[in-house]
């Protein structure tokens, strides 16, 4: 007797294991450094993902840091403590929004370009070709990408963090004007510490290497046509978000969970 809801778990269980084992063939090539020979496809790439993707993540997250300093302001201002905003701000741009913002960004943007340009290779036979010429299509079509992916996301992550910074400065300061930039600032800088920046930067470049590795796996193992293609990159973005969230769950509780380390007391 067949159980539908056994029979996915089943085929859910084998795609996580391939998935694995196909992320450490990825992450081993891109760390042995034998994804040297292909340092000019690691630039190039790293070249697209600034060009295609940063205006992007930083539209984004200024949108959010707006959202933030909005509900921020009118929250602080129920309790009766205006310049709260600045505390509030501190603790929900950095911990939480930036790194969501920045995945889902990415999840959108990249992973599931990733997916249509790998698996549209896979099915017109140039990966095949690749094989066929003596190169290792993975290492070049996937490791390349994971290594430009953490060339470039830390410093495209710090500068995410800035612009999230100012639009909940530019919604609580200059928008609604409930409390003047040094009474926010005071607070803003007192509720955040280097700490609070290394976790967030984690959070976030783990984010951005889970989503690659997912559309880099998806595209590279996309077998039939076009609309195969198609169903994997649903199919990667409902794994995306998963990953996402349970990166973002699990980073908040490691780095914060216990110990919040807010100085309300201070």
């Amino acid at each position: 007797m067949s159980f539908p809801g056994l029979d996915r778990l089943r085929s859910s269980s084998r795609t996580f294991g391939e998935g694995a084992a196909f992320s450490g063939q990825i992450i081993g090539g891109a760390l042995t450094g034998r994804v040297r020979r292909y340092g000019g496809e690691v630039l190039r790439q790293a070249e697209i993902l600034v060009a295609g993707s940063l205006l992007v993540v930083l539209g984004l997250v200024f949108a959010l840091g707006l959202v933030v300093g909005i509900e921020g302001a009118y929250g602080a201002r129920l309790v009766g403590a205006p310049a709260a905003a600045g505390a509030f701000t501190a603790i929900g741009d950095l911990r939480e929004i930036a790194p969501y913002a920045f995945g889902y960004m990415m999840a959108a943007k990249v992973s599931t370009g990733y997916v249509a340009e790998i698996g549209t290779m896979r099915i017109t036979d140039e990966i095949d070709a690749l094989d066929v010429m003596g190169m290792d299509s993975l290492l070049y079509l996937c490791s390349t990408r994971l290594l430009a992916t953490w060339i470039v996301l830390p410093f495209m992550y710090a500068i995410a963090i800035v612009v999230c910074f100012i639009g909940s400065f530019i919604a609580v300061v200059v928008q609604i004007g409930q409390v003047s930039a040094g009474g926010y600032l005071e607070l803003f800088w007192k509720f955040q510490s280097v700490d609070d920046y290394i976790f967030s930067g984690i959070k976030g470049v783990a984010m951005g290497t889970f989503v690659v590795l997912v559309g880099c796996f998806y595209g590279y193992t996309v077998r039939g046509g076009p609309v195969e293609v198609g169903r994997a990159t649903a199919r990667a973005m409902v794994a995306n978000l998963i990953g996402i969230h349970a990166i973002g769950i699990i980073g908040s509780q490691l780095f914060w969970g216990g110990s919040p380390r807010l100085p309300i007391g201070g």
